[in-house]
């Protein structure tokens, strides 16, 4: 390698670190939307209509970027919002993002903050996708903290099918490496949150966005109320 083919390296490495293979994972985005009610600062939710994959879970508006109408994953965030409880874009104001979750399962969430004075009791959630919309406040997760389960990620090598036949995705024998890489690897032990609410438990990818939000807010104890 020459010093010509280092400096073109450096040309397209990124500005800012990014997600490496994200292009290989199904990249989704969703919206954390505070709603002033009551005198101070309500998180938007909403119940997924039971027809629909993970049906009766509570999230937040948003959902799987689309190349043929999405310019970027916040503009992805803000058309689901428009489509599953009616808010438009004009009257959201974005606060900024979190860091990129990326899920084990195959999945990366980037979750942008805004604001809206859009009247809640003028929200009119898509009944095919939701079954309702709600707010709480923010104060309720920080009185009511998360509890803390876990569940244990593998890697697996092969898999048995439907039809009772084993599935090789990774021939580590014929590849010559370790045996250990023939069965069964690895034991990560992946945090899991859960918020018991008025509404239902909230759990999951949701929890753990919320979590993030309430470690920001609070470890400064900073004053979420309206002045």
């Amino acid at each position: 390698m020459q010093n010509k083919e280092l400096e073109n390296l450096k040309k397209l490495l990124p500005p800012f670190p990014g997600v490496q293979g994200k292009e290989e994972y199904m990249n989704a985005a969703v919206l954390a939307l505070f709603i002033p009610r009551n005198n101070e600062y309500h998180l938007l939710l909403q119940k997924r209509n039971l027809a629909i994959s993970q049906g009766g879970e509570i999230c937040f508006p948003g959902g799987k970027f689309d190349p043929q109408k999405d310019i970027s994953l916040q503009s992805t965030a803000l058309r689901e919002t428009y489509e599953e409880v009616g808010i438009p874009a004009a009257r959201i104001s974005i606060l900024g993002q979190l860091d990129t979750l990326v899920v084990p399962l195959g999945k990366t969430i980037d979750t942008f903050v805004a604001t809206s004075d859009f009247p809640f009791t003028a929200i009119k959630p898509s009944t095919a996708e939701v079954d309702h919309a709600f707010t709480l406040p923010i104060s309720y997760f920080q009185k009511h903290p998360p509890e803390i389960y876990h569940v244990m990620i593998k890697n697996h090598p092969a898999y048995t099918n439907t039809d009772n036949e084993v599935v090789t995705l990774l021939p580590a024998q014929k590849l010559g490496l370790p045996t250990r890489y023939q069965k069964p690897w690895g034991s990560f032990c992946q945090r899991v949150f859960v918020y018991k609410t008025p509404e239902g438990t909230i759990w999951g990818l949701t929890a753990r966005i919320l979590h993030d939000i309430c470690t920001k807010l609070f470890s400064d104890n900073n004053d979420i109320k309206i002045s």
